[in-house]
């Protein structure tokens, strides 16, 4: 079994240099946690895999495709693989938890 808890995540997110931390991968899968700052800008690209995101905190907005969707704790957003998405207008750190399927490489 491996079992994780946010708090840890955060904190080893936070000693870290950089917005994403991995901390799970399988063949099948993997989950990292992404923070964003508020007001700051979201760099990502589209990737080769299928994404969930779960927002555990913060206030923002997401772009995916053409549509805009406003984002807090408990959204849960799908973006399929290689649709360019982003996001923004972040009022409130975000802390959010991504899945991707397959493995992100």
């Amino acid at each position: 079994m491996e079992a994780f808890k946010i708090d840890d995540l955060v904190a080893q997110q936070a000693a870290g240099e950089r917005p994403y931390l991995e901390f799970l991968r399988h063949p099948s899968m993997s989950l990292g946690l992404y923070v964003l700052p508020a007001g700051s800008v979201d760099p990502q690209q589209p990737h080769d895999e299928d994404e969930v995101y779960y927002i555990v905190s913060g206030q923002g907005q997401i772009d995916v495709g053409d549509e805009t969707q406003p984002v807090q704790p408990g959204s849960i957003v799908f973006v399929a693989a290689h649709i360019p998405h982003k996001f923004h207008s972040i009022t409130e750190a975000l802390k959010i938890l991504v899945f991707f399927a397959p493995a992100e490489t």
